[in-house]
């Protein structure tokens, strides 16, 4: 007769994208996880597999959880524009915040640390950007038709310009003490949209 699990794997994932989130991959011990999760080494194993493993599936939790929010907010009907300068000054309020400062962007984390030389991170990591790029980019496309955004600019080149600038804000709120500079780069950023 099989054994029932005496916890819960979902809470346990979300514990563990928590540490990960706030402490790094390799910074992050199995016995870290243990002592976090509450959860035993072999059904930590059983449950998720090895500690990269159970890094991925933190990492795509991470998304599940995010690129809905995103959605909703840059798919509203009615003018486009407002959503995407939202979106851009809600990611800089985020990477001014203290807290948001010290933990980051668990995407941009990830991609810092780990895509150098983790192809599956990686991958993932550009799966993030990929859709975020195509959200921005589908907002951009319906602000010009709508007449909010002028027909000379590139809603491509836009939507990708705001990703780099997005994921920048989360490296450099994370690294410096000024909220300042991270909310007049998006400003700035901003005008483009004009």
């Amino acid at each position: 007769m099989a054994r029932t699990k005496e916890f819960d794997p979902d809470a346990a994932l979300q514990s563990a994208l928590e540490l990960f989130w706030r402490r790094g991959y390799e910074a992050t011990s199995m016995a870290d996880l243990v002592e976090h999760l509450g959860v035993g080494r072999a059904s930590i194993y059983a449950t998720f597999g090895n500690k990269h493993q159970l890094y991925l599936k933190a990492l795509d939790r991470y998304g599940e959880s995010r690129d809905p929010q995103i959605l909703r907010e840059l798919s509203q009907p009615g003018p486009a524009l407002p959503a995407v300068r939202d979106l851009v000054r809600r990611f800089a309020a985020e990477a001014a915040d203290e807290a948001g400062r010290l933990a980051g962007c668990f995407v941009t984390n990830t991609a810092a640390e780990l895509g150098p030389h983790d192809v599956p991170a990686a991958r993932r990591v550009e799966h993030s950007w990929e859709y975020l790029e195509t959200l921005l980019h589908s907002a951009l496309v319906r602000a010009q038709a709508q007449g909010e955004l002028s027909e000379d600019r590139d809603p491509r080149a836009l939507a990708r310009m705001l990703l780099v600038l997005m994921q920048g804000l989360r490296v450099v709120g994370k690294a410096s003490s000024d909220p300042a500079r991270v909310r007049d780069a998006a400003e700035q950023a901003l005008t483009l949209l004009d």
